[in-house]
């Protein structure tokens, strides 16, 4: 078994796509994941699986969802592993100057060709950062996530991958769940 992190992008947002989280849960345990524990409404879920590749899991995600609630969800499953090397790698908790209640992780459905980051690099989005890292995005935003250009939509149609993007508080708070989950085996 397995420890998962599931962020899905688009739900309950504005009163679209809305989803429950205990009626996440029980489709996550229809799927037939334990353990499993919800963080906030946007869908984030931890929970405990057999070994399997990432990408099947979030395809039976999405499929699941889609048969009960009708509409496509981008979904990206990641190990718990994974969630806390971001924590670990994150450029930017090296700059004083950054506050760390304008860091957010975008997290990518695959890692994005060469030649699609050069294209995006090569620009200057001030006073907004951004560092690709395989398929992880490490953001500093000075101003507000909801004020900039480096969304999801900007990096989907940019780099040819889903996005979702998480804040770092809750990127933190899925991890320290994910080790309660791990321990609770």
């Amino acid at each position: 078994m397995q420890t998962y992190i599931s962020v899905l992008r688009g739900i309950n947002v504005s009163g679209h796509r809305v989803i429950k989280m205990d009626a996440l849960k029980k489709s996550y345990a229809d799927l037939g994941f334990t353990n499993i524990i919800t963080y906030i409404q946007s869908g984030n879920a931890i929970f405990r699986f057999k070994n399997s590749e990432p990408h099947k899991i979030e395809k039976m995600i999405k499929n699941k969802i889609s048969d009960e609630y009708g509409f496509d969800v981008p979904v990206i499953v990641k190990e718990a592993g994974v969630f806390k090397k971001v924590l670990r790698n994150n450029p930017f908790l090296n700059n004083n100057n950054v506050e760390l209640s304008m860091l957010h992780v975008t997290f990518l459905s695959a890692k994005p060709a060469k030649s699609e980051v050069n294209r995006i690099n090569e620009f200057d989005y001030s006073p907004d950062e951004f560092i690709i890292c395989d398929d992880v995005i490490y953001l500093s935003i000075p101003g507000g996530y909801g004020n900039t250009k480096l969304n999801n939509n900007f990096f989907e149609n940019n780099l040819n991958v889903k996005a979702t993007n998480r804040n770092w508080k809750t990127v933190n708070e899925l991890c320290k769940i994910a080790e309660s989950v791990e321990k609770a085996k």
